[in-house]
């Protein structure tokens, strides 16, 4: 799915901006619609846990994106300590030593000495201030720019018209990006120091452990052992669990805002919620650039489909206003499950059969759906499952097995397209 070339006069087209924490997840993010991708590579980013990206598959990357028309940002953006310094220019070394200068279209950027790195040894690559840095006002950003950024990602705790006003007091080429879906961090601007004080794992370091989202109680210290509940208006004790952000029916505020790119949070999610919410925002983006009337009018449709991956309940953070007791999950740290992944479509034999590694059960005689990227589901049929070397199999028990599937109906299906199934509670 490509955005469609109607552009409205005076109406700037946002670019989609999607993480992919591997290939397999660029890829899809790419063939549903991205305009850009951003990843980490193995070092220096926030987000550790994720599969990341070696140089090796940096350079697949820019190739597969750049073949398609979009761009690739690669993540810098932890808060460098003295040992990480030597480090750094390692990594900026290997990378230009690589040829990927002239491939990557921008480094997220936190950090001011490794900015200062970046400028020095890779003056190419485009950089963009990370949301990290607490970017609150359009002095923050004019300093930015003075020093060469081309763009800035706000922060998170700013309301629109917070936005719209250093959209107004910056130079006319400098960018705006700001997120549009994904998890809300609790802590100011991503900086968090629980991780690392309950566990040894700097969230500024990339190894997040995502403490917000524990149970929390009250321990008086002469009464060892005894946990007293923390109760906000009787709703629970999750008290620092967000719900996640979603601007889907909020488009074009986000363009009269001024914000040039939207960016979906999640470099650590699977390619169905990828896939899920790159090809949605890609229509809504465009069907708004066409006309808003259509926009409004498929906005049930929209609003099924991002639900069609795992989420938390939606808040619109600070974007309308301060949150409030409204914007928590008090009750649970649990994600809404509505659909299951399945796997990827790797190939289509000349008998029709399509060839996945399984990352959920199913069974033969299911009925699945098939992902297209114009933005239809293909409710299908599993006729026969098969192995590698295709024998018949009742079911696919065994995670990452390759499979071979027998449809009702493969005619429109294509090397890429996500495979899902509605989950039903056991």
């Amino acid at each position: 799915m490509k955005k469609t070339d109607i552009k409205e006069k005076n109406r700037k087209y946002p670019e989609l901006l999607i993480p992919a924490g591997s290939l397999e997840v660029l890829k899809c993010a790419v063939d549903y619609g991205a305009d850009a991708v951003y990843i980490g590579g193995q070092k220096f980013g926030l987000r550790a846990k994720a599969g990341n990206f070696t140089i090796d598959e940096m350079k697949e990357a820019v190739e597969y994106v750049h073949q398609a028309g979009a761009k690739l940002y690669v993540t810098v953006n932890i808060f460098a300590h003295n040992d990480d310094i030597n480090g750094v220019k390692e990594y900026f070394s290997e990378i230009k030593h690589a040829g990927l200068e002239d491939g990557i279209d921008g480094f997220i950027i936190s950090d001011p000495g490794i900015f200062t790195l970046a400028k020095e040894m890779l003056p190419q690559v485009d950089i963009h201030i990370s949301t990290q840095s607490n970017n609150t006002n359009y002095m923050t950003y004019n300093f930015w720019y003075g020093l060469g950024a081309t763009r800035v990602v706000a922060a998170r705790e700013l309301s629109l018209n917070e936005i719209k006003t250093i959209k107004e007091n910056i130079p006319a080429d400098m960018e705006i990006e700001a997120f549009m879906h994904g998890a809300m961090c609790i802590s100011y601007s991503g900086r968090c120091l629980l991780s690392s004080y309950f566990t040894g794992r700097d969230a500024n370091k990339g190894a997040c452990t995502h403490p917000c989202r524990w149970k929390y109680s009250v321990v008086e210290e002469k009464r060892p052992g005894e946990y007293l509940p923390v109760y906000e208006d009787d709703r629970g004790t999750y008290i620092f669990n967000s719900k996640d952000l979603c601007m889907i029916e909020y488009i074009p505020e986000m363009i009269n805002a001024g914000i040039d790119s939207f960016k979906v949070e999640g470099r650590m999610k699977t390619a169905l919620y990828v896939a899920a919410v790159t090809r949605t925002y890609r229509q809504a983006i465009d069907d708004y650039m066409k006309s808003e009337e259509l926009y409004r009018s498929r906005m049930e449709y929209y609003k099924k489909e991002i639900a069609a991956c795992t989420y938390r309940q939606f808040t619109t953070g600070f974007y309308f206003g301060k949150t409030d007791e409204n914007s928590q999950i008090y009750d649970n740290n649990t994600y809404i499950k509505n659909y299951v992944y399945l796997g990827t479509v790797e190939n289509i034999t000349d008998e029709g059969l399509i060839c996945l590694h399984q990352k959920n059960k199913f069974a033969s005689g299911d009925e699945i759906e098939i992902m297209d990227f114009s933005g239809d589901n293909l409710r299908v049929t599993v006729e026969a499952i098969f192995d590698e070397t295709l024998n018949n199999m009742s079911c696919a028990p065994h995670p990452k097995q390759q499979l071979y599937l027998k449809l009702s109906d493969s005619s429109s299906v294509k090397k890429g397209m996500i495979i899902r199934q509605e989950h039903c509670e056991a």
